[in-house]
């Protein structure tokens, strides 16, 4: 049975198509249901388009299993929210308001991904730091200014960065999960979840599907897609790995071929605003508290698309020394970068995935 959590869908459209495969389980033993190709796309969870393509034995079931999707990334976008405040909720905005004020008894979906996040700073050598948010915030600030009066486009002056950056020791954040608390000790340190949330929300979803009886899907939320299984006749999922260059005619560096898996690329391409002519993306780099151009682009594919998401943000500020013998000290995860110039290089097991 498919639960309605949701039954106000914002904005999603929903499309079947006529064709179906029919999975036999063997000669003598039941034949399973026929599925059928559907897809749907809604707007505005992380602040993105969510795109699924999914296979059911029919539209409504699809379709309940759209709205669980919808419902369960609201309730995860709304819990990591660092801007917005929603009624009976105390999510990360809370958590920051209230620095060295009190801890903040939260959801444990918050526990979790902060927990995850303690594990990512440790295991990257803080490449991955959620308590960077005073340091992030003035870079949004300064590029929404920028956006909107391009004329007037600044950066930030490296004293305010350093200022800010006084308060992003990860250590001030004490988590009880016993009591389902999270206290900020430095009244000046905020977190950001930005690096991590979207792709751990993803993947716990994604998860709740397959437990709920999704076999068979590709989810895309805004850039972070994850395979659910294969298509029903066993054909892998292939996903394009965005050309950085939005000018060529080719807008793809590679297809994947993903069976359980999940692609995340973190580029400069994505935000960026103007200033002088040139451009600063959104990527900051804990040391140098700025955005560098050593790459336009990284790819993490691997299995858990919280992980890959925070792993390509941490690999995109490391050196590519340190980045490829990082990468290749890991299991069952692969890496591919894009340098300014065009040029590729890959993790050892990357293009064994790309489609023959």
């Amino acid at each position: 049975m498919h639960s309605k959590i949701m039954k106000r869908i914002t904005a999603w459209i929903l499309t079947g198509a006529c064709t179906a495969s029919t999975l036999l389980t063997g000669c003598g033993r039941k034949e399973e249901p026929e599925l059928f190709r559907y897809q749907a796309s809604f707007l505005g969870v992380f602040d993105t388009v969510t795109n699924v393509v999914g296979y059911a034995p029919d539209e409504e079931i699809f379709t309940d299993y759209m709205e669980d999707l919808q419902s369960m990334l609201e309730e995860y976008h709304q819990l990591y929210d660092i801007y917005n405040d929603y009624d009976g909720i105390s999510n990360i905005k809370t958590i920051n308001d209230n620095a060295g004020i009190k801890p903040v008894q939260v959801d444990s979906r918050i526990i979790d991904l902060l927990t995850e996040a303690q594990d990512m700073y440790e295991e990257t050598d803080g490449r991955i730091n959620v308590a960077m948010g005073n340091v992030l915030s003035i870079w949004h600030d300064y590029r929404e200014e920028g956006t909107d009066d391009p004329e007037a486009a600044a950066i930030p002056t490296m004293e305010e960065l350093e200022a800010a950056n006084l308060h992003t020791d990860i250590s001030n954040m004490k988590i009880d999960r016993d009591a389902s608390t999270v206290y900020l000790e430095d009244p000046e340190m905020s977190l950001d979840v930005g690096a991590v949330g979207k792709g751990y929300a993803t993947e716990m979803v994604c998860r709740i599907l397959e437990e709920q009886g999704l076999t068979s899907a590709l989810v895309n939320v805004g850039g972070n897609t994850r395979a659910i299984g294969t298509k029903p006749d066993g054909e892998k999922w292939q996903v394009g790995v965005q050309n950085p260059d939005l000018s060529s005619k080719e807008a793809y560096l590679h297809v994947m071929e993903l069976d359980d898996q999940t692609l995340v690329n973190s580029g400069t391409y994505q935000r960026y605003y103007t200033v002088n002519g040139k451009q600063y993306h959104h990527i900051i780099h804990p040391e140098l508290l700025m955005p560098w151009d050593r790459y336009v682009d990284v790819a993490i594919l691997c299995s858990d698309s919280g992980r890959a998401d925070a792993l390509s943000t941490a690999v995109f500020n490391m050196e590519p020394e340190e980045g490829m013998a990082f990468i290749e000290g890991l299991e069952n995860v692969e890496a591919m970068w894009v340098y300014p110039d065009g040029t590729e290089t890959y993790s050892s097991g990357f293009l064994k995935y790309e489609r023959k």
